[in-house]
């Protein structure tokens, strides 16, 4: 017995031993490791911008200490121009609420022109005063060159804010308590801001000017904007603290006063994808007691580097003041930075791009010097205007050398491939049985890495240093490094060491977007002298536990479901997408449906579609589904579970609301089983800066593709085309995938085997590329200058990629010319549909909420609703074709769309039709990357598709001989003016 106890004593002390050590090795080797601050000078070199210089570069080359004092400011009438451009749509007006004259610019296409007469050389910022006109959401942007030239790159993309405010606050509330979030309302009228661009810089940007007259060129890119007027100001030294308290009047003795001010009563923000959120914590301002409250703002949903937020404030007298922000960052792992504004000005050099830590829950944080001792600012009596300005600016230099590593990185990735030959993205075509010699090709590849690897040391230490701790980009530099060393070792191993180039790529081109965003949460602001004591508190571990507590034991008695609320009357609605969309559809429902038609509607989120499978075997489904892939709707009407819409009232004069080519997915047996609600689209996107410098003109054809592949394959770039994509090609060639009855494939067909061909020869034959990782980040490179991408890609170039704005540009996919000379661009457009269950009781109440949701206005002022509150992420591309006129698109997109949507056409579903995709993958996979012959492959994919049709009609009780009648559709959709379309007639059968 005393054996045993000393044995378990020996354990526990062993146990805790080695719980000491650990506690001792985190204490000192990992929390107390420390990470000197680099200067962003040794990024100097790194940062430089290929071709035109950045704003860095430029800024170097005008010392503004040995720069003379510049002159008066310059005030220039915009209705005055001197020059413009033919495609300038501008005239010039009266404006009766300022009394004078105002240049009107719409469409944003082309150029104006102003002389200014500069007094004395110096550097100036420069201040537009302009009024937003009717476009979309987005902010105004123009290009703006002195003398005919863009002094440095940023001037090609200044950004004109719109403004914005929630419709209403305090929020209105639901029938079960929780609020609503608002529409955005954008603020009219006139606007006057100096140009500042807080990706570069947390001042405005300075212009070099010498003594004389100089021409100043607008160039238009996105939105119209009426212009009032441009002023040029000599730029101004910002004081530091010291000085700038030292230039205050002196300050009565202050009495004690606070004022708490609720983030979310905010009075004016930058952009509507600064959103609300609801938080739950102790001591939140207000607490939500279990119901949804947006009592915050901020975190994900602000982030980009020039967004902003602004509030009112007043104070009671002339004296100093301190500022407390209440607030959360925890979204990233390093320090965010911004800059804050009174009246306008920043009043001392501290509040430039001022750092906020990471925390784990929200805290009260006083805005104070490194040292803790609290900053005070000098207000008078009466209003004021505080903004606070998401500033990426520390971080920059790292985004420019790490673009600069990437360029470096990818060029290396296309020597190699030239004097290798593999071109695979997956290392899948290398020889591992064959000798190099890779310095005989390229004698300075050892010098080329080390290169790599110094600026990767750099980088690491910049971005570590900045947040005073490692960082994942840094962790992702030290990974490539290590690589890259081993490649040095023994550069005659590269060629089998090929997709570490791209993996490295792709993983450090992800990370740049995220490094420039500046997640902030706030949940409110305190004013106050800094004597006066808030009693304001933050909470602990204990309180966290202890209200997590109380929260869970609210959910024992409170009624989060609307059914409660009417549930004999109420149709219910499930809708597969997030609360978001929920909300707003729930409001519009109570404001307009219900009200309409006296049907009251239960909208509850549904979380998985699988959903509907478990409902309906607890005899709990909804009357109607919304968000449903429309091969959902199909297998369920396969087997009886969902409605044929087409029997429905007024069905007839419904359906002309979508594109037939669209409802192919929709009928099954001669019924319609959904309705669609969103169509994603396929478009071509193409590098516009890319071409000009080739000289090449965007295909039209795929004949036109093949013949500039050789032009991109030279500068070691290439056309990205979805290789799973199959439907478009077949299409193209006029091949179909069934029979008229739908109970077997034609895989087998002379179309069919074209097709097929023509899909495996563009990458065997002409060297597309097999696996792309991110499109987006190698277009946005230019590796990448061409390549077809859906909406998803339209919203990341849109939202993710200002560099290249007015660089890029959109045209329908290339197709294949008939004989009439048109080109058939046929392709398919996911959809996501609504339908109503078999078994509901309300069939008929259900399909007047189905026809009310569809409906171009409805439509209409939802999608609007969602991309003015959340942004252009939130763009709903509806499925009806009149609203789709609706959405905020450019002529230019709007045009490739209509021209794309006139080829749209969907794969109808059959039994069995899962099988399709699988066996041509399979397919694919043996003939391009097993070099099995074309017609060898094919034929395995059509008898394995169709003894799986054979199989799945014989689970379904469906005989041999049926005829699930599909209907065929060769002709293209014709769209009318106002964006209605009608179906052509040769795609109706008599």
């Amino acid at each position: 017995m005393r054996f045993v106890r000393n044995k378990k004593l020996l354990t526990v002390i062993a146990v805790a031993a080695v719980l000491a050590l650990f506690l001792i090795y985190r204490l000192f080797f990992i929390s107390g490791q420390h990470y000197p601050v680099v200067a962003s000078s040794a990024l100097d070199e790194h940062s430089q911008a290929v071709g035109m210089p950045n704003y860095f570069t430029y800024l170097q080359g005008w010392d503004q200490a040995k720069m003379p004092a510049g002159g008066d400011a310059v005030t220039i009438e915009a209705a005055s121009f001197s020059s413009r451009s033919d495609e300038a749509s501008i005239k010039v007006s009266r404006n009766e609420e300022l009394g004078r004259q105002v240049l009107h610019w719409d469409h944003a296409a082309g150029w104006v022109e102003w002389v200014a007469d500069i007094p004395e050389e110096g550097l100036y910022t420069l201040s537009i005063a302009y009024i937003p006109l009717k476009g979309s959401f987005s902010g105004i942007i123009r290009g703006i060159q002195i003398d005919g030239e863009y002094p440095f790159a940023e001037a090609q993309r200044v950004m004109l804010k719109r403004n914005w405010k929630d419709a209403v606050y305090p929020y209105k509330r639901d029938k079960l308590g929780n609020e609503l979030r608002p529409v955005q309302v954008e603020l009219e009228g006139l606007k006057n801001e100096t140009i500042t661009d807080y990706s570069v810089s947390s001042e405005p940007l300075q212009w070099h000017f010498t003594k004389g007259k100089h021409t100043i060129r607008m160039i238009g890119w996105r939105e119209p904007v009426a212009l009032d007027t441009l002023t040029l100001t000599p730029s101004r030294d910002i004081p530091d603290y010291v000085h700038y308290t030292q230039n205050q009047p002196t300050a009565e003795e202050s009495s004690t006063w606070f004022q708490l001010y609720e983030a979310e009563s905010y009075s004016r923000k930058s952009d509507p994808s600064i959103q609300t959120a609801s938080y739950s914590e102790p001591y939140i301002s207000p607490d939500p007691k279990g119901r949804i409250a947006y009592n915050v703002i901020g975190g994900d949903r602000w982030k980009k580097a020039g967004e902003w937020l602004e509030w009112d404030i007043e104070v009671p007298k002339d004296s100093y003041y301190e500022l407390d922000l209440k607030y959360l960052q925890s979204m990233q792992q390093s320090s965010v930075y911004h800059t804050i504004t009174v009246d306008g000005e920043v009043p001392f050099q501290e509040l430039k791009g001022y750092e906020t830590a990471t925390n784990s829950h929200f805290q009260l944080h006083t805005l104070q010097a490194q040292d803790g001792t609290a900053y005070r600012i000098y207000l008078t009596k009466g209003r004021h205007t505080l903004r606070i300005i998401a500033d990426a600016s520390p971080i920059t230099p790292a985004v420019y050398a790490l673009q600069n590593l990437l360029r470096e990185l990818s060029v290396m990735d296309k020597d190699m491939r030239r004097i290798t030959g593999n071109y695979s993205v997956t290392g899948a075509d290398q020889d591992l049985n064959r000798t190099w010699e890779i310095k005989r090709y390229d004698p300075d590849i050892e010098q080329k890495l080390t290169s790599l690897i110094d600026k990767m040391n750099v980088i690491s230490d910049y971005v570590n240093g900045l947040s005073g701790r490692k960082t994942a980009v840094s962790s992702i530099l030290n990974t490539a490094k290590y690589t890259f060393e081993e490649m040095r070792e023994d550069v005659n191993d590269i060629p089998n060491q090929m997709k570490e180039f791209s993996s490295t790529q792709s993983r450090l081109g992800a990370w740049i977007t995220q490094m420039s965003e500046q997640k902030l949460m706030l949940d409110y602001i305190v004013l106050r002298t800094p004597e006066a004591e808030t009693g304001l508190k933050v909470s602990g571990a204990f309180k966290r536990t202890a209200y997590m507590g109380m929260n869970f034991f609210r959910t024992f008695y409170m009624d989060y479901s609307r059914k409660s609320l009417n549930k004999e009357k109420a149709i219910t609605v499930w809708v597969s997408r997030g609360r978001d969309y929920v909300d707003i559809m729930q409001e519009m429902i109570e404001q307009q449906f219900t009200p309409q038609t006296g049907i009251q509607v239960n909208v509850n989120l549904m979380p998985n579609p699988n959903a509907l499978i478990l409902g309906n075997a607890a005899g709990d489904q909804p009357d109607v589904a919304l968000g449903i892939p429309s091969e959902t709707a199909v297998e369920y009407a396969m087997r009886g579970a969902v409605a044929d819409l087409s029997k429905m009232k007024g069905f007839d004069d419904i359906v002309k609301r979508f594109h037939p080519g669209v409802l192919l997915a929709h009928k099954y047996d001669g019924g319609t089983y959904a309705l669609p609600e969103l169509q994603n689209f396929q478009l071509m996107f193409y590098r516009t800066d890319v071409f000009e410098q080739l000289g090449i003109k965007p295909p039209d054809t795929w004949e036109d593709v093949f013949r500039i592949m050789p032009t991109l394959l030279e500068k070691g770039m290439t056309f990205y085309y979805p290789p799973a994509d199959f439907t478009t090609i077949f299409y193209q060639n006029g091949a179909e995938f069934w029979d008229e009855t739908g109970m077997k494939n034609m895989l087998g067909e002379a179309k069919s085997v074209k097709a097929f061909k023509q899909w495996t020869d563009m990458f065997v034959k002409h060297s597309l590329p097999l696996e792309v990782p991110a499109f987006f980040e190698h277009f946005r490179l230019g590796d990448l200058p061409i390549g077809i991408g859906d909406l998803s890609t339209y919203v990341q170039l849109t939202v993710a990629a200002p560099d290249i704005v007015g660089n890029w540009g959109v045209a329908p996919v290339p197709g294949i010319r008939q004989s009439d000379g048109t080109v058939a661009r046929w392709q398919p457009q996911g959809a996501v549909s609504g339908m109503i269950m078999e078994k509901s009781d309300k069939q008929d109440q259900a399909w007047k909420f189905l026809d009310w949701w569809t409906s171009a206005a409805v439509q209409s002022e939802f999608g609007n609703s969602m991309e003015s509150l959340y942004g252009l992420e939130y763009r709903w591309n509806t499925a009806n074709v009149e609203a789709m006129a609706d959405i905020p698109w450019s002529d230019e997109e709007l045009a490739a769309l209509y021209e794309q949507g006139r080829w749209v056409k969907n794969v109808p579903l059959v039994p069995g039709h899962y099988f399709l995709g699988r066996e041509l993958s399979f397919a694919w996979n043996r003939t391009v990357l097993t070099g099995m012959p074309f017609m060898e492959s094919l034929e395995q994919a059509r008898i394995a598709l169709q003894r799986e049709m054979r199989r799945k009609q014989e689970d379904l009780g469906i005989p041999a001989d049926t005829d699930l009648d599909l209907e065929p559709y060769v002709q293209p959709y014709t769209y009318e003016k106002g964006g209605e379309g009608h179906e052509s007639a040769e795609n109706r059968r008599p």
